[in-house]
């Protein structure tokens, strides 16, 4: 089953970005560790981990509020 990453901006509403897919997701989760600093650049402010359609999880790429 193909793994893949869905983007959204700061106001929760989906954004575009590169439309990946990988075998595993060990490969979506490395990829999202070399990339996440320029989607985060470009207004991605969530990514979102699917296994076909199925969410795994949603992690957040803005920085922690002290």
């Amino acid at each position: 089953m193909p793994w893949s990453w869905r983007y959204e901006g700061t106001d929760g509403q989906a954004v575009s970005g590169p439309d990946e897919t990988f075998g595993s997701q060990a490969d979506a989760e490395s990829w999202i560790g070399q990339t996440w600093r320029e989607l985060s650049a470009a207004g991605v402010a969530t990514v979102i981990l699917l296994e076909d359609d199925r969410v795994e999880y949603r992690m957040s790429l803005q920085p922690v509020a002290e």
